[in-house]
């Protein structure tokens, strides 16, 4: 079985990693398959919402500091397709983890344990985040003479407060799912066999509503962070008119006052 799962129900992606053994730890392979189902859900009008969790008891400890960090830095050669896919394309990286990746669909995070390093700067790109009690949260590259340079410089203290976001970053100490909580790193605290059901409850009520309008609210507010007003507000008209002049802006309030569910197309 692929170290990589990617199904789809209803509208949903659900993507999984699926290397329990080894703490879901992110191989060339994976990274290039997560690149490819971002594209392919990205691209599919039929995804409405992605799901993104992991088996077992860690969500992902980031690259395989055995395979992955070594082929990067040349410390070792190419072995097989994948570890020559990564090598040729580099941006396949950035793709897998979200970062310098234009995604406009929501996507959910059910972290199920341990979110680490790279799998920690992943859930930054995410819009929903859901925990198990026992999940935690941690950039521990600083205690091996590196950076977390996969998006946590840039965007963990847009998320939360800046002294909590130095604090992860400077120690490198995880931070515990309750914690997460408080400082409003995650939504909610749910129990682990409930995880997966309360994240596709939450994707269903997002993909009944209309696809342009989430993938335009998300894109505004995306493109709008950091932005002075005079800049931000720009792209907030441009958004809303691209969803206002849609059949979808006709069809939601029409199907509102005839009392039925709107047919959303996305157009």
């Amino acid at each position: 079985m692929s170290d990589l799962l990617v199904e789809k129900r209803d509208g949903v992606a659900l993507i999984t990693f699926n290397r329990p053994a080894k703490k879901n730890a992110f191989t060339p392979e994976m990274v290039v398959r997560l690149a490819e189902g971002w594209a392919e859900f990205r691209d599919d009008d039929s995804l409405r919402v992605a799901i993104i969790t992991g088996n077992g008891d860690t969500f992902s400890a980031g690259a395989d500091l055995g395979r992955m960090i070594p082929l990067l830095t040349k410390a070792r050669p190419p072995e097989d397709e994948w570890d020559r896919k990564l090598l040729a394309d580099p941006s396949l990286f950035q793709a897998g983890i979200l970062r310098r990746f234009e995604l406009w669909k929501p996507v959910i995070a059910a972290v199920n344990g341990a979110a680490l390093a790279g799998g920690c700067e992943m859930l930054q790109a995410t819009d929903l985040r859901l925990a198990a009690p026992e999940a935690s949260f941690g950039l521990p590259e600083p205690k091996r003479g590196i950076v977390p340079g996969g998006g946590s410089l840039v965007r963990l203290a847009r998320q939360i407060p800046y002294v909590h976001a130095m604090q992860i970053l400077l120690t490198g100490d995880a931070m515990p799912a309750a914690k997460a909580l408080e400082v409003g790193f995650v939504n909610e605290i749910v129990p682990r066999e409930k995880l997966l059901d309360r994240a596709f409850e939450l994707a269903s009520r997002i993909a009944e509503n209309g696809p342009l309008a989430v993938r335009k609210i998300k894109e505004a507010v995306i493109r709008s962070q950091g932005r002075p007003l005079e800049e931000a507000f720009p792209i907030e008209d441009e958004c809303t008119r691209e969803v206002m002049r849609s059949s979808d802006a006709r069809e939601g309030p029409r199907a509102f006052m005839e009392k039925r569910k709107a047919n959303f197309t996305g157009r």
